[in-house]
């Protein structure tokens, strides 16, 4: 199955869980925001969202500066 990570296409397995593909990317997901699609998953939710061919997933970082 394909989908969309940060505008890159990804190779996934089927029934792969929004979860899955987060803890791919980072080993810590703390100060992380995940939308699928244009609509914002909270934290709670990563396991119980399924993903489909051709998702469109933005992982965003929060950074501290100044």
């Amino acid at each position: 199955m394909r989908v969309i990570v940060n505008g890159e296409s990804r190779e996934v397995a089927e029934g792969v869980s929004l979860a899955d593909v987060v803890a791919q990317l980072t080993d810590a997901p703390r100060g992380i925001a995940v939308a699928v699609n244009a609509a914002v998953v909270p934290r709670g939710g990563w396991t119980a969202t399924s993903l489909t061919d051709d998702d469109r997933i933005e992982v965003l970082t929060a950074v501290q500066g100044g």
